[in-house]
């Protein structure tokens, strides 16, 4: 498989030159074609849509209730290519999730390869609702500045949240976590939720900050648990929270 890195040149030069700007239809095309993405240092212009809505769309049929039958209205594409973007500015949204209230169709982009988005800033939406992450996956030291969601995200494999800032409402509500994941470090300035959220091996909320409510409601976790020096300003809601088939508050008040 290709990179993009050889696409991106034949528009920039062969200098690589901190921020440059790279149209988010280039991204689309090369992965359309299964080449790997590696992008370093630059700034991303219009909407990244993984689920490639418009190109599927017009081939579904017309809505219809038949999933209400047993059947699903989910279209879900497959993306074979690794992905890395390391101190990156994504300017407009950033799609692997589109719920299309005209067709009834829900759009979700899947990740069979490494995914890695560190030290990025999304200045627009990061929706990963519904995302199967197959590889390892990094958002480490990446910020969040609008709206984004891990609803229902299944992570397989290495996953990383350290030192993540997320500065609008963050849901993992019923995100699935199979090895051990870090959110140290990290700062959620409003309502964070990880409502039935499940960590198979373990998670790290030290040193985070929640500056508003946390929810981690039904939450459960097996494995390590910390939570050292972490922060929340507002309400805690915890009611049948289970880790390691204990109570929430059992950790929260042990000495």
């Amino acid at each position: 498989m290709k990179t993009i890195t050889t696409l991106v040149l034949l528009f920039i030069g062969t200098t690589l030159i901190a921020q440059k700007r790279i149209n988010a239809n280039d991204i689309l095309d090369a992965l359309s074609k299964e080449e790997h993405i590696t992008i370093n240092n630059a700034t991303i212009v219009g909407v990244l849509d993984l689920t490639y809505m418009n190109k599927t769309l017009p081939k579904l049929p017309k809505r219809k209730k038949w999933w209400n039958n047993g059947g699903s209205n989910k279209v879900e594409k497959q993306i074979s290519s690794k992905i890395s973007f390391v101190n990156c500015t994504f300017k407009d949204d950033l799609l692997a999730y589109i719920p299309h209230e005209d067709s009834g169709y829900t759009f979700i982009a899947n990740f069979e390869e490494s995914v890695t988005f560190q030290d990025c800033t999304f200045e627009g939406k990061a929706m990963f609702k519904f995302s199967e992450f197959k590889d390892n996956t990094d958002f480490s030291g990446t910020k969040f500045l609008e709206d984004t969601t891990f609803k229902y995200a299944f992570f397989n494999k290495e996953i990383s949240f350290k030192n993540t800032n997320f500065d609008e409402p963050a849901t993992f509500k019923r995100a699935k976590f199979k090895t051990f994941v870090s959110f140290s470090n990290s700062i959620f300035k409003e309502t964070a939720t990880f409502k039935y959220t499940k960590f198979d091996r373990g998670v790290s909320f030290n040193n985070v900050k929640f500056e508003e409510d946390l929810n981690i409601k039904y939450m459960e976790v097996s494995g390590d648990f910390s939570m050292k020096n972490m922060i929340v300003n507002y309400d805690i809601d915890s009611k049948y929270t289970r880790i390691n088939g204990k109570s929430f508050d059992s950790y929260l008040f042990k000495k």
